[in-house]
């Protein structure tokens, strides 16, 4: 089989039309893909089922831990259907119905019946990924009547954004606990909540899973300035973040989507909770051959920043290249990563005041170590993956090998950086277990004669402690 490309930066593929068979999936794993992203905003649950069967059947034969991460819909507003050729220009008068009816240039409706609860007069709607601005003059029974500031062609299902409003729909919809109830059933390994606005939603989710008994974990989207507003608590409460610059960047001005973006990824880094960057990054790709520069800068520039993962949407769900948008992501992150050393050793500062404290700060003094003895592997043992989202938030030059009896940790760990897996089940001494895996390593050329390697453990290994245990070896 030709060698699967490992980059430390993980990427996140979409899956659609466009690659939703066997063969695509098996090429894009091959170009680089770690994780596969499922859009719940399209697709039924037999497609997303039959796709998760192919994943995990991928996964068996190639001896890979590819995850998958069930995107929810959450609280679209849309605008229902409206005539063809409708167009509304400056100045003009728009009313926005909760009652549904055909739309036209003067009139149309929307399927989220909160609406006229939710504005006020002088606040801003915008359709179409803000293609269309129109001001708030007055709110009366089911109409919102608006005057038009950008005008444009008026279409259907196109979506509504209300930045300068509080939305009271729920992050959770009907249709995202059906959903849920579908991931939860075929045991995926992430689910991402949409339009988060505040931590609550998060724990919410999570007693959810908590509650069906599930080791799913929970990736929070900021794409509302809520969340931008509360994101200390948010990050503290979530198993990972995305940055999701679509419906961030038309309900905040899009100058500060990319400052945002950064405090965020480094909010990220130093609580050792993975950061996902996503939305257009090689949107070129969906009908060319070749990124743009600008979306090679963008790429290079969200690695630099720190970011875990990097995601492809469109590109790979409904573009004409899906798998070679994936093999130019994953050459601009290779590129990077050879040659800009200033991404390493990005030290996440152990909390005296956690419980964690000691492993924290025994797994940081590993990755000074192998920056130190130029340490080609730091290898570790964990059943709930403490050691690999530490190790992988001091961001080591070293590759990291995480050692589990946990089956479903192997594809959870493949999200976040620099870390890959091995299923393991240990011996019952520490000597034996390092031995095997310095074995391990040698067989699949991670490790030569001669090599510095670091090892990570807990003794006594047979009582899964958390890591109070490292080893400085040179490779026989």
């Amino acid at each position: 089989m030709e060698k699967i490309i490992f980059n430390k930066t993980k990427v996140i593929a979409t899956v659609g039309p466009a690659s939703n068979s066997k063969e695509t999936l098996k090429e894009l794993i091959i170009a680089g893909v770690d994780v596969f992203r499922l859009n719940f905003s399209h697709g039924s649950h037999d497609d997303h089922a039959k796709v998760i069967a192919i994943i995990r059947e991928l996964n068996k034969e190639m001896g890979t831990f590819v995850s998958i991460l069930q995107d929810l819909q959450g609280p679209k507003i849309r605008l229902n259907m409206v005539e063809e050729g409708c167009e509304v220009k400056e100045g003009d008068k728009l009313v926005i119905s909760t009652n549904k009816v055909l739309g036209n240039s003067k009139k149309v409706s929307t399927t989220y019946q909160g609406l006229t609860a939710d504005v006020k007069p002088g606040e801003t709607i915008l359709i179409d990924d803000g293609k269309i601005e129109l001001k708030v003059e007055s709110v009366k029974g089911s109409d919102v009547t608006t005057k038009v500031v950008h005008g444009g062609p008026l279409l259907s299902k196109k979506g509504i954004n209300l930045p300068s409003s509080n939305v009271s729909a729920p992050s959770l919809t009907e249709k995202d606990l059906e959903d849920l109830n579908f991931g939860i059933e075929n045991d995926v390994d992430w689910i991402a909540l949409s339009f988060v606005r505040d931590a609550l939603d998060i724990i919410d989710l999570k007693i959810r899973i908590e509650a069906a008994g599930k080791d799913i974990r929970v990736v929070a989207k900021i794409e509302k300035p809520e969340a931008v507003k509360k994101i200390d608590a948010i990050i503290d409460a979530t198993d990972a973040v995305m940055v999701a610059r679509g419906d961030l960047g038309v309900e905040i001005e899009m100058e500060d989507v990319p400052i945002i973006q950064k405090r965020i990824i480094k909010k990220c880094n130093a609580a050792a909770k993975p950061v996902i960057v996503a939305t257009q990054m090689l949107e070129s790709m969906i009908e060319n051959a070749r990124p743009t520069r600008a979306e090679t800068n963008d790429v290079a520039n969200s690695v630099i920043d720190g970011a875990d993962t990097v995601m492809l949407s469109a590109e790979t769900a409904a573009g004409k290249f899906p798998v070679l948008a994936v093999k130019s992501m994953t050459r601009i992150i290779k590129s990077v990563e050879a040659n800009y050393s200033s991404i390493y050793f990005k030290y996440s500062e152990p909390n005296p005041e956690s419980p964690d404290y000691y492993p924290s700060s025994l797994i940081q003094s590993s990755v000074r170590l192998s920056f130190e003895t130029q340490a080609e592997v730091i290898a570790g043992m964990t059943w709930s993956g403490f050691t690999a989202w530490r190790l992988s938030a001091n961001r080591p030059k070293a590759n990291i090998f995480i050692f589990t009896g946990n089956k479903k940790l192997l594809t959870i760990m493949n999200l976040i950086w620099g870390v890959r897996g091995y299923y393991f089940e240990s011996n019952d001494t520490t000597d034996g277990t390092m031995a095997e895996v310095e074995k391990i390593l040698k067989k699949d050329g991670y490790l030569k004669k001669g090599d510095a390697y670091i090892t990570m453990a807990s003794m006594p290994i047979a009582k899964k402690y958390r890591t109070n245990m490292m080893k400085l070896k040179i490779t026989e």
